[in-house]
């Protein structure tokens, strides 16, 4: 068996001129090189099987004819009895070819097959019900995983899908993109519908985003309350191929609010600080309030105008660049971190569209100083520096980054506080520019660079929510936080406005709750006094601090 592993040799002789016979049947197989395929062939001819033995040699490529070829395995459990030598003699034909036909014998009786799960699955018809539950699954896999649509016709997806359960054919990308997607997405929209229909208020968010392929998309989420508990719908993404004007924009959301059956419902609508939903959403004749993220975000971008602070944001802004694209400098930076024993963190590139950015790039900036300045000084980056002119940082620039950070950090605070699509967050908008207004007010003891900074931001922030309609609302949603509601500067005038908005919306309806045409439980004197009880109760409701 010197040079033929393959137990394919077990059945075959091998001749001079390049040929094996077969111990079965004498014919003559060309084994050229020592090839076995035309042997393995051969063999099932007289219903003898070779699979291989392991489960990795099915990702191994067809060897070469120069390789020997792999290890492999009869079908049949037991092995032959006699294995026969490297060069066999011609008196060892007649014991070879018993041996052969034992073999041959052995290897037609039935083998019961494993049982388990792929086995018992491929037995038995899938049923209707089974398989439109997995073209649920497979549905629900594209969706919410956002895989794009030709995954189902993967031949790695499929072939997935045929080992898990051989009955089940996954659908093709035609049948997912015109049948089971809008199926789902007409019985989700009617759910939706139904919960809404039993709502009394809602809230609204909405913005315009474009996508990479210059593609405008226009985005409608509803906020409503069920049972206590604040939920959240987007009603549609929809793509707009006219012009963002206020008029267009405030016809795609009526639109939608009127396919939904929730315009008489709005209370307000929250959007972006642009024009054009400014005018769409006083065209719509809501209430409107700028999404106060956003203003948080437009009133630190306003810090690009100071002079002293364009010329220092672009020296390190310069750094980080040149650092993020040199490979030796990204080396060189983290040889000087685990020296120093600073976290392994890469440096922040400022960009103004992303909230925040520029106060976590001079945040990472004041956290990887000293590796920064030790980077600086390596002989593997001081030539290349000097080439490319980078300016050097003094300590003045750390002083800067320190003030900043400690004075925009409360920006950064507030922009998570109110970045909250779980819980109610105009009640907060009050108390937090309350709190900034503080915070920005110019000391005695400041630097020029700091007082600059506070007259910049708070002269952004003050003009912001100045209509007495805006203020009045968020008065109001203040008032009944109750983790604010005594915090007003005015809050018995608010509560009183509160009042009699609610008496006024709510006291006819509950009048005719509470006087039905015929209530055998209410006796005389309880229906004489009936409407005296009712303002009572509404009014012991409506106590700041407290109920009855």
């Amino acid at each position: 068996m010197s040079g033929r592993r393959s137990k394919v040799w077990l059945h075959f002789v091998r001749k001079d001129n390049g040929s094996a016979e077969c111990n079965t049947c004498s014919k003559l197989i060309s084994s050229k090189g020592g090839n076995t395929t035309n042997m393995t062939k051969h063999l099932r001819l007289h219903g003898i099987q070779i699979k291989e033995c392991t489960v990795f040699n099915l990702f191994r490529q067809s060897p070469s004819t120069s390789q020997p070829p792999s290890s492999s395995a009869v079908v049949p459990a037991q092995p032959t009895p006699s294995t026969p030598s490297a060069e066999p003699s011609q008196s060892d034909e007649s014991l070879r070819s018993r041996s052969c036909a034992a073999t041959t014998a052995q290897a037609n009786k039935p083998v019961p097959a494993r049982v388990n799960p792929f086995t018992l699955a491929a037995k038995g018809k899938m049923t209707v019900e089974k398989r439109e539950e997995c073209h649920r699954k497979v549905t629900a896999f594209v969706v919410k995983r956002l895989h794009p649509f030709s995954e189902v016709e993967a031949p790695t997806f499929r072939d997935m899908l045929f080992t898990l359960n051989p009955n089940y054919i996954p659908p093709t990308r035609d049948y997912l993109t015109n049948h089971l997607i809008p199926s789902w997405y007409e019985i989700e929209k009617s759910n939706i519908i139904t919960e809404l229909s039993e709502v009394s208020h809602v809230a609204l968010t909405s913005d315009g985003w474009t996508s990479i392929a210059q593609d405008h998309y226009l985005t409608v989420t509803a906020h409503y309350l069920v049972e206590g508990k604040m939920r959240q719908k987007v009603l549609q993404t929809k793509a707009v191929y006219k012009a963002q004007t206020g008029i267009v924009i405030a016809e795609e959301i009526a639109d939608v609010l009127t396919d939904f059956g929730i315009f008489d419902k709005i209370v307000a609508v929250t959007v972006a600080n642009a024009a054009n939903m400014d005018v769409a959403i006083h065209r719509l004749q809501f209430v409107k309030l700028g999404c106060f993220a956003h203003t948080l975000n437009l009133a630190a971008q306003s810090l690009y105008s100071l002079a002293i602070m364009s010329q220092w944001i672009a020296k390190i802004c310069v750094l980080v660049v040149w650092i993020k694209r040199s490979s030796m400098a990204k080396t060189v930076l983290q040889e000087k971190q685990a020296i120093l024993k600073l976290p392994q963190h890469s440096l922040i590139l400022d960009v103004r569209t992303r909230w925040n950015s520029l106060h976590l790039m001079l945040e990472r900036f004041l956290e990887q100083y000293p590796a920064i300045q030790a980077a600086s000084l390596d002989q593997r980056l001081r030539k290349p520096m000097e080439r490319d002119r980078l300016a050097r940082f003094t300590d003045e620039d750390l002083r800067r980054a320190e003030d900043f950070i400690r004075l925009m950090r409360v920006m950064y605070t507030s922009t998570l506080c109110v970045s909250s699509e779980k819980n109610p967050t105009s009640g907060q908008i009050l108390p937090i520019l309350k709190k900034l207004e503080m915070h920005f007010t110019v000391t005695d003891g400041d630097t020029v660079f700091v007082s600059n900074l506070k007259k910049q931001v708070w002269g952004n922030l003050s003009k912001r929510y100045q209509s007495d309609e805006i203020r009045s609302f968020l008065e109001e949603a203040t008032a009944l936080d109750p983790r604010f509601k005594q915090k007003m500067d005015d809050n018995a005038a608010v509560w009183d406005r509160i009042k009699g908005k609610f008496l006024a919306k709510n006291l006819t309806d509950s009048e005719k709750q509470m006087h039905p045409c015929k209530t055998p439980k209410m006796t005389p004197l309880e229906e004489l006094f009936a409407d005296e009880d009712v303002q009572k109760l509404l009014l012991r409701t409506l106590r700041p601090g407290g109920g009855t």
